[in-house]
């Protein structure tokens, strides 16, 4: 198969997911194409699309490969979807996410101890939006739950591993930590505005 036409079946490939397509389902789909070449393709593709300023950019996400909108059209899909109904994370499950993500595996009880307020609503809530995991259970007395976070964590914050999160040093409060590059999705998403993420 030419190069022409395995960037074509990626193409096409990337834009049925709903995930982020891992180069192993590719090398699948491929006839066990290897790896090196699948993404050596894939990366080829992602340049011809941002060199020919196309409305569609591929991302590296979350361990694989993911086709989005460019953000530089990010206003117009507001005013197509503004009926749409989006659900926003509060600052609250922000700051209790953040410590997840930051101090994981992580129990209850110490998330509860940084935040000084019950948090059993918000771990079931992320439990269900597949956010975090029980990631095994703690040495401790009642062997409690420790809690880390999942792929799915890093498709929500457009993350390619939990290493591109800010260094935790410098931060003086969860505030900072909130307005940093990494959590700068959420923020937007929680002010509802382009315009109040670029001024934070």
């Amino acid at each position: 198969m030419s190069d022409n036409n395995v960037k074509t079946v990626i193409e096409a490939l990337l834009f049925a997911s709903e995930k982020p397509l891992l180069l192993e389902q590719v090398k699948d789909v491929l006839d066990n194409l290897a790896t090196d070449e699948i993404r050596k393709n894939m990366e080829e593709l992602k340049d011809e699309y941002e060199k020919t300023n196309r409305g569609m950019r591929i991302v590296e996400i979350a361990g694989g490969f993911q086709m989005i909108t460019a953000p530089v059209f990010v206003s117009f899909l507001r005013k197509l979807y503004k009926q749409r109904r989006v659900e926003r994370l509060s600052t609250p499950a922000l700051e209790t996410l953040a410590i997840i993500a930051y101090k994981q595996p992580v129990t209850r009880l110490e998330i509860e101890s940084i935040r000084n307020v019950n948090v059993d609503g918000m771990i079931k809530n992320f439990l269900e939006k597949g956010l975090i995991r029980i990631a095994g259970r703690k040495k401790a007395p009642g062997r409690p739950k420790v809690y880390g976070t999942t792929r799915q964590f890093l498709e929500h914050f457009g993350l390619k591993s939990l290493d591109e999160l800010p260094k935790i040093e410098g931060f003086l409060t969860l505030k900072a930590l909130q307005d940093s590059p990494a959590l700068l999705a959420a923020k937007e998403e929680r002010d509802g505005s382009e315009e109040s993420a670029k001024d934070s």
